[in-house]
């Protein structure tokens, strides 16, 4: 087992003065602020990837009525599935096959993605799958060309999917290598905050990257249309990911000397789970992460059920609910990175997963009331901050620096399966049982976990 290595600090990063805590002390550090400009470029990419699928999809393969397209009532039939009734259902249809394109190698290729993020320079990683990314969405134009079809759908949809894969693949490698490098940026005792920063970023491109991505598609393809250039709205995402790219290369760190003699993937993979066996402050860490992310995959279904409960809302705009979650986990990143330098992680994780129960109990006992539900989903969303956080910071404070790769991208694979299993368990379960048992069920094990962290014990 590797020794923790002393990390290689930033060539030009000037050590914050003793009383500098915070978002302000974090952003002093220059190579951090490239790497935080890197993360919104490359994560609103992400979100407007796959807005401009669905924009694709719903120009180009459905169009009127589910009887004006025959072709695809033939792929539904390929795959066993009932001709949808109405528009939007088509659309979702065809839109789950990006989704699944986009989830499978988030499922299966984290750990691989990890060891070799690992075996190469972080900043080398980096910049190479935003810029390869970058190339790879240029392509997508070729999907409207007019092709041969393959079950009932044109070979130009089946590119989508295909480059739907792909994409996600080098984001595999991108994700692990990010999540090393923060460490390597900052010192230790700014690690909280710039975790922090890093969350709240994440959460506001989610939110921006959804909300305004259809508005900006149409605001270029209609404003590049009328000076005679057709198909702005494929402008989007090369700029985005190359400007991710360039913001990366700006970077100044002299990462440690790789070795050259190295074992084999596997190997390198059990190095990575020895970490949590020989480290269970790490184990514990990664356990609360994929709790987190287990409620919040819950949570997507559930509010489905809590918004068609409430007058003037109805099911269709749930997604309302999701913003303020988003919103209350910004506000609360931004606080625990302004607050939390002093506060014990133990405490504030025991917080959090307490917040996030009793706040899922009012939901089933408020459920149907606008305002209160609105604020317990922002109360929410504060306590996954105050977990979340915390976590993250713990795992890349004790993790040796030669394995961070290895263990981020094992991290990555357990957050994904855990967002990806509660979508079907919780909505088999809400069908036949009701909402308010899923509720109460989710909040004992939140307030369970809790009290797992032993909150009165002395540190």
């Amino acid at each position: 087992m590797s020794t923790r290595q002393r990390p290689v600090r930033s060539l030009n990063a000037s050590p914050p003065a003793a009383a500098q805590t915070g978002i302000q002390a974090v952003l002093k550090h220059r190579d951090f602020r490239w790497l935080w400009l890197g993360q919104i470029g490359s994560q609103l990419a992400d979100k407007f990837y796959i807005v401009l699928m669905v924009f694709l999809i719903a120009q180009t393969w459905v169009k009127g009525t589910p009887e004006a397209n025959p072709a695809l009532a033939e792929a539904a039939s390929a795959i066993k599935l009932d001709l949808p009734e109405t528009r939007a259902q088509m659309i979702t249809l065809l839109a789950t096959g990006i989704y699944m394109a986009n989830t499978v190698p988030a499922m299966l290729l984290g750990t691989v993605a990890g060891v070799w993020a690992d075996r190469w320079p972080k900043r080398t990683v980096m910049v190479a799958s935003n810029g390869l990314r970058a190339l790879l969405v240029l392509l997508a134009p070729l999907a409207l060309v007019p092709a041969p079809t393959w079950l009932g759908l044109s070979l130009g949809y089946w590119g989508l999917v295909l480059m739907t894969f792909l994409e996600s693949v080098l984001t595999q490698f991108f994700a692990p290598a990010e999540q090393a490098a923060i460490p390597q940026l900052v010192p230790a005792d700014l690690l909280l905050a710039a975790n922090s920063l890093y969350q709240a970023t994440s959460m506001a491109a989610t939110i921006v990257g959804f909300a305004l991505g259809d508005p900006i598609l149409r605001a270029l393809q209609a404003g590049l249309a009328r000076i005679g250039i057709e198909g702005g709205e494929f402008l989007l995402l090369p700029l985005c990911y190359g400007g991710a790219a360039l913001a990366i290369s700006r970077i100044r760190w002299r990462e440690a000397a790789i070795p050259q003699n190295r074992g084999s993937v596997w190997q390198e993979i059990g190095e990575g789970l020895a970490v949590l066996r020989e480290r269970p402050r790490v184990a514990a860490a990664m356990l609360q992460l994929v709790l987190l992310y287990s409620l919040l995959a819950a949570l997507y279904v559930l509010a489905i059920s809590l918004a068609s409960a409430i007058p003037g809302l109805g099911p269709t705009r749930f997604g309302t609910l999701l913003a303020m979650s988003g919103l209350g986990l910004a506000a609360g990143a931004l606080s625990v990175a302004q607050l939390g330098h002093g506060l014990n992680r133990r405490h504030l994780a025991t917080a959090g997963l307490g917040t996030i129960g009793w706040s899922l109990l009012l939901l089933g006992q408020l459920r149907g009331n606008l305002t209160f539900t609105l604020l317990l989903c922002a109360v929410l969303g504060v306590g996954s901050a105050m977990l979340a956080i915390p976590a993250q910071t713990t795992i890349q404070e004790d993790t040796p620096e030669a394995l961070r790769g290895k263990v981020f991208g094992l991290q990555n694979n357990l957050i994904n399966i855990a967002l990806s299993l509660p979508l079907v368990i919780a909505g088999t379960i809400v069908s036949r049982w009701g909402l308010l048992p899923v509720l109460w069920g989710l909040a004992a094990i939140a307030i369970a976990a809790a009290l797992a962290e032993q909150p009165w014990r002395r540190c």
